[in-house]
Parts: C-alpha cells; sequence; structure tokens
C-alpha cells in the first residue's frame, strides 16, 4: 500500500501530513498502526525525519479532521505549528485559502489563511482558545524550581508549564524537559524589545524542538500575567530557536488567544507501508 505524505514546517517545528486517498475515514479505516508509522517516518535517521505526523479525516460540519501523533507515537491534543501545517496541506488539496474550521482533539480551531507571495509559504492565524490554568504534572517537583521564580501551568487543550528565567541559553533544558514528560515544558526570559519574549521549549513526545506555537502562546499569556511585557501590548512577539510568532492576547477576554506565523512545504514523499 502506498500513502502520499507532504511534509511542512512552522519555524522548523516540522509536520508529516497524510490525507486517505478514498475520503474515507482514516482512523477507523486505515489499515495501520498509525503510532507506529508515526516513530518509523518521523524518525531522522531511518525514517523522513519530523516532530510529528498528522492524519487527515472527514469530519461533518469540519473542513477536516487532524489527529496529530508525536515523533514518539503518543497522541498530542493540539499543536500550534502543526495546524498550521495542516492548513497549508488542505488549502493545496482544496484549491483555494478560505478560512478553515478544523476539528482537534481539543476542539474546534479556526485557521484563516493569508498568501505571502513567496512560493510554498503562506501565513496563518489561528484561534487557539481560552488559556486555562491547571495542576502541575506530577513530577513536577522533581525539576528542583525556587519557589520565588515565575512559573505557571496552563492548558491550551495540551498543557504546558512556563518557567521563566535570565536566560534561557543557561539553563539544561534537554535535562529539565525529561524531568517532566507530561508536559510541554518553556522557559522564558523577556525582550529584546518591550513587547516581545524569548522562548526554548522541550515538547512532550518530541523533546527540544525549533518552535512550538501552542508554547509561545501559553509563554506570552504567562508574561504578560507575570509583567514582562506592558499591560497595553495586545500582540506579541515570541522569539524561537527557528523563529519568530506573534501571539495576540483578545479583548475583550484576556485568557483568549490567536497565534499567528508562517507554514512552508517542503516537498511530498511516497511511502510504501505493509
Amino acid at each position: 500500500m502506498k500513502l502520499v505524505v507532504t511534509k511542512h514546517h512552522g519555524l522548523g517545528n516540522d509536520f508529516l501530513v497524510m490525507f486517505d486517498s478514498k475520503r474515507t475515514s482514516v482512523l477507523d479505516e486505515l489499515p495501520v498502526d498509525l503510532p507506529a508509522l508515526a516513530r518509523r517516518l518521523c524518525d531522522r535517521r531511518r525514517g523522513i525525519g519530523a516532530d510529528g505526523l498528522i492524519v487527515g479525516s472527514p469530519a461533518e460540519g469540519y473542513v477536516s479532521r487532524m489527529a496529530l501523533y508525536n515523533a514518539d507515537g503518543s497522541r498530542a491534543e493540539i499543536s500550534g505549528n502543526g495546524i498550521r501545517c495542516f492548513a497549508q496541506a488542505l488549502a493545496t488539496r482544496i484549491g483555494h485559502l478560505e478560512p478553515q474550521l478544523i476539528l482537534t482533539d481539543a476542539g474546534p480551531r479556526l485557521v484563516t489563511l493569508h498568501p505571502t507571495g513567496i512560493p510554498g509559504s503562506i501565513d496563518a492565524s489561528v484561534d487557539m482558545g481560552e488559556v486555562s490554568k491547571i495542576d502541575p504534572p506530577a513530577t513536577w517537583d522533581d525539576l528542583g524550581c525556587h519557589p520565588d521564580r515565575p512559573a505557571v501551568h496552563v492548558s491550551l487543550g495540551n498543557p504546558h508549564s512556563v518557567v521563566g528565567v535570565d536566560d534561557v541559553w543557561a539553563v539544561d533544558l534537554l535535562a529539565l524537559g525529561r524531568k517532566v514528560p507530561a508536559t510541554n515544558l518553556e522557559i522564558v526570559e523577556p525582550g529584546p524589545e518591550p513587547h516581545g519574549i524569548t522562548m526554548r521549549v522541550h515538547e512532550r513526545g518530541a523533546g527540544i524542538t525549533d518552535a512550538c506555537g501552542s508554547g509561545a502562546c501559553a509563554s506570552a499569556w504567562a508574561a504578560a500575567s507575570w509583567g514582562l511585557v506592558p499591560a497595553s501590548a495586545s500582540e506579541i512577539v515570541v522569539h524561537m530557536d527557528g523563529g519568530d510568532a506573534r501571539v495576540r492576547l483578545d479583548a475583550p477576554s484576556p485568557g483568549r488567544v490567536t497565534l499567528i506565523g508562517p507554514a512552508v512545504a517542503i516537498g511530498t514523499v511516497t511511502v510504501d507501508i505493509e
């Protein structure tokens, strides 16, 4: 059996996207172990290489449903970069850049697409929903955070733990991330501009990645609540290893966030599966 897979990235956070050519429900009818397929295809030495695999299938009332599998085969509820990549693949498939209401495991998300004039690249705005506080992950105390250091645990449909630091490059992020594998761990410092923050991330199921869209949203929300950016800043620039995203804190509900950033098509691969 052959599958056509496209590869995309959002600020270096890369994803493989596939659809069922028969337009049936992939999750119910494709005769393949999807977690195992994600591990195989996302392997950077023995596969195509990616941070995750996104599977599209029909859903009544939506442009599509998306299911996201991390590089380790675990299922993730949502990805801010991943949904932009998925929306780009969808736009290519259906032939237009109209807004897309996509069903995710975290609920519906509306994606608005914008041409850039750059071949293979679009910009996309994603209504990421409400930020809500959650309990710390079970192994949080293993991190050894000083009680005076700012830290917050929030959900955007997926879990995030955001920690304020003095210098994001002075932290052994890999070691810390491995201590809290059940959450996405973001470390944040202010600046360099007044309305900006710098963030690095260890993602659940993928490790250190160049960028994390939902993590950028969680970090911008945390930075605003900690006063790291001016209270008047309705849009925050989030600098990540792979580039910059923008996060809009939507009024009148300061808990609602919109993620704005690029999606870039890399190529198409035909994969043989048993």
